[in-house]
């Protein structure tokens, strides 16, 4: 892999091996904290990725086991040793799966760690997941990206003799076995592609998963420019979504009518499918097909829960779109004056809104709610900004 220096990263100069430990062990801290600025800031005076201690813990490890997606991104930009192993002779593929930690998993599968790699007591990653793990979403989700990413479904574990899907009847997880089941029986598809895309349009995480164990291209089109990340959205099936996320599935791949997943977000106001897109870092700033972004549609078809997360997100509460509407226009102009819209209001006014935008034509979206009659609206419009 190759490494990415931090911007600012000083030229290496002398120092003691007691700075240096000093610097590691700071990192480390970092790292259990989950604390990237401050790692970021520790790797930029010299700490290394891959330094250990005596318990056979390096920040790169610490962000496997721990789940720490954002630190584990930096550590692998940083030139982290992928297949370093911990004290039971473990790659970070193990710790990540035996927690449930989909997405790290994902994304060491992307970093190209050994996939099959067996520890000192013979398991490799998936059956950790199995014997380990739980039967809960969590751990349902890592299972699917590892057969996504190809993983071995059938060796067995040095002890026990099991195979994964053995595990999981044992171990009474009908969920990981019904995930386990259809891995092991079902058919590759002869053509992965259009497998992927019919798998993502209908919500069948698990054929999703089977599409690219197969060779599926991740990127695949259908012929409105779709990927199977954008029909997973469209049709709000989460469970396939996020394990195209951990794949490294593109939430900012755009169609022929210049939608992306995380615009359409903002169309069908799933804030469960919002969560799953913002692990893969879209671009909020991408404007639709009317200029707009995704807050804007949220807010005129009133989805109030979506409004309230995505203004935590930091996207622009007043872009203005082609129409010359910021999203407070379009709840006000295109809003029915409802609760739902009023709350709407309250929550863009509280984000920081700018009430005195007009449209084109001059007009501001407290004079739209007077020419309507949304008294209630007018009411928070003309209230002094706290």
């Amino acid at each position: 892999m190759t490494t990415r220096p931090l911007e600012g990263k000083p030229a290496a100069g002398p120092r003691s091996a007691a700075e240096q430990a000093r610097l590691d062990q700071q990192l480390r801290e970092a790292a259990w904290a989950d604390d990237v600025t401050r790692a970021a800031a520790l790797v930029r005076q010299g700490a290394d990725v891959n330094a250990k201690d005596e318990t056979v813990q390096s920040a790169y490890l610490v962000a496997t086991s721990e789940g720490h997606l954002e630190l584990l991104r930096l550590t692998l930009e940083q030139g982290a040793a992928v297949d370093d192993k911990d004290s039971w002779n473990g790659t970070g593929l193990i710790r990540a799966a035996e927690r449930g930690h989909s997405l790290v998993v994902g994304q060491l599968l992307r970093a190209g760690i050994d996939r099959n790699h067996v520890n000192r007591i013979g398991y490799q990653a998936i059956h950790e997941a199995v014997w380990l793990g739980r039967d809960t979403a969590a751990y349902v989700d890592t299972l699917r990206v590892l057969v996504a990413g190809g993983v071995e479904l059938t060796r067995r574990s040095r002890h026990e003799g099991l195979t994964p899907l053995q595990m999981a009847r044992t171990r009474g997880h009908t969920r990981l076995e019904g995930v386990l089941v259809k891995a092991t029986t079902t058919k590759p598809p002869a053509d992965p592609d259009a497998a992927l895309l019919a798998a993502a349009t209908r919500g069948d995480a698990d054929a999703v998963a089977g599409a690219l164990r197969a060779g599926a291209d991740l990127e695949a089109r259908d012929d409105r420019r779709r990927t199977a990340l954008l029909l997973a959205v469209t049709g709000d099936h989460v469970d396939a979504a996020r394990v195209l996320v951990a794949m490294g599935a593109d939430p900012d791949a755009l169609d022929d009518r210049h939608d992306t997943p995380w615009l359409v977000t903002g169309v069908t106001g799933s804030v469960a499918m919002l969560e799953a897109l913002l692990p893969a870092k879209p671009d909020l700033t991408i404007r639709n097909r009317y200029g707009g972004i995704s807050v804007i549609p949220a807010s005129e078809r009133g989805h109030v829960d979506y409004v309230r997360r995505v203004v935590g997100t930091g996207i622009d509460v007043n872009h203005v779109n082609d129409l010359g509407w910021t999203a407070l226009l379009e709840a006000v102009i295109l809003g029915d004056g409802g609760p739902a819209h009023q709350e709407i209001v309250r929550i863009l006014l509280a984000a920081g809104a700018d009430r005195a935008i007009a449209d084109k034509d001059g007009v501001t979206a407290l004079q739209h709610a007077r020419a309507k009659g949304y008294t209630s609206m007018v009411r928070l419009l003309d209230a002094p900004a706290s």
